[in-house]
């Protein structure tokens, strides 16, 4: 199981991405939603189109939710 977050500001695309503890390209920490921790990226991308409605996956460390 793996910490995940989303980013509050949205990519220039318009999605939020979502990463998880560890990722080479993180947001910032005060632009971090925490999402809590799951076994992937599936249900962490769940959780945070709780936040907002255009969510994708970090393609570094979560390329498997990574559909852009």
């Amino acid at each position: 199981m793996a910490n995940y977050y989303v980013n509050k500001n949205a990519q220039t695309t318009g999605e939020h991405e979502v990463h998880k503890d560890g990722c080479p390209t993180p947001p910032l920490p005060f632009h971090r939603q925490p999402l809590g921790s799951f076994p992937s990226c599936r249900p962490a991308v769940v959780e945070a189109r709780r936040y907002f409605g255009n969510v994708d996956g970090c393609a570094n460390c979560s390329p498997e939710c990574h559909k852009r």
